[in-house]
């Protein structure tokens, strides 16, 4: 799989990511051997940029990489995240960056994932509370100590986004981008192109609604978080699908599936990398085919007349949690 470099470093990154998340939480139960299964087969094909975070699972996410990655830590970039603490309540969390958690939650990934360094290490949610020069003063120093060698920031403004450039390099920025999802092509891709940081596009699949595979509530298991989000919910649902449906019609006619068109469309972005995730290996082999589906100028602007900006019906996140997004 053709590789990028990833933003102001010297690692080279596959231009398509395997985010890990659903493996232990929010989309269901997961089964721990076809998750490992998955990481592996992801890494057989190319893939060698692995994504997750310390609040997923409550940790149990980055033990499962940690030991799906034993024996082939020198194959991946590996990226995890910190800031969102969360407590055995899963409806209670909340967002710290103060330096002292932050070198805190850094030790606790390491152990968690069996490794002596984190390849990009995240601010997965800005703290308001804590000025955005003391969190990455304190991501800076980790870099020094050896503990981790890049650093990225998940959900931040631009304003934000510059400043924290200023205390040390930005190597990565983390947002949710996908066809129903497109506000980051007004002043984050510009920006990071700008400033020469890798855009990393979560849930570029819609967390799955993209992929035409879903056509009822019901199709989701009983403690899948998506029951409660509001592009899944009464009738954003119906209206989101009618959406789906013009993008099977196009991928149809390209010969791929609604998932490669979804994630070939993310990739046509300048230094853009989608992190799809999934445990099922026919899925994964399916958004690994994206990578070799070229984009027309004449495809893109249809896609743009089927998903132009704000297509999409609903918030992508609960009312609550919509305030920790694209945080100044």
């Amino acid at each position: 799989m053709r590789k990028i470099e990833l933003g102001k470093s010297d690692l080279q990154i596959s231009v398509m990511g395997l985010g890990c998340m659903g493996m232990s939480e929010f989309y269901g139960t997961a089964d721990a051997d076809e998750s490992i299964r998955a990481i592996h087969k992801a890494l057989d094909s190319g893939v060698n940029f692995i994504d997750t975070a310390d609040m997923y699972g409550l940790g149990a996410n980055e033990e499962l990489v940690g030991k799906a990655l034993k024996g082939r830590r020198e194959q991946v970039v590996l990226a995890t995240k910190f800031g969102v603490v969360r407590s055995a309540n899963p409806m209670e969390r909340a967002i710290c960056g103060k330096p002292e958690y932050v070198k805190q939650a850094c030790e606790n990934s390491l152990r968690r994932l069996g490794v002596d360094v984190i390849d990009l290490y995240y601010q997965h949610r800005v703290d308001p509370d804590t000025p955005i020069e003391e969190t990455v003063g304190a991501m800076a120093e980790l870099v020094r100590e050896g503990k981790i060698r890049y650093i990225g920031l998940s959900e931040a403004a631009p304003e934000v986004i510059e400043r924290a450039d200023k205390v040390h390099p930005v190597s990565a920025l983390q947002t949710e981008f996908s066809l129903w999802s497109r506000e980051p092509e007004d002043d984050l891709l510009p920006l990071c192109k700008k400033l020469g940081i890798t855009f990393v596009a979560y849930s570029p699949l819609g967390r799955g609604f993209l992929t035409g595979r879903f056509r009822s509530i019901d199709d989701f298991k009983a403690n899948d978080y998506r029951r409660f989000s509001p592009r899944f919910m009464g009738d954003n649902f119906n209206k989101n699908l009618e959406l789906v449906e013009e993008i099977k019609t196009l991928a149809s006619e390209k010969g791929c599936t609604p998932s490669q068109l979804a994630l070939a469309w993310v990739m046509s972005r300048e230094n853009t990398v989608p992190i799809p995730g999934t445990t099922n290996l026919k899925h994964l082999e399916e958004n690994i085919g994206a990578a070799a589906i070229e984009l027309t100028a004449g495809d893109l602007a249809r896609i743009d007349r089927i998903a132009p900006a704000g297509a999409a019906h609903g918030e992508r996140y609960p009312k609550d949690y919509m305030p920790t997004t694209y945080r100044s």
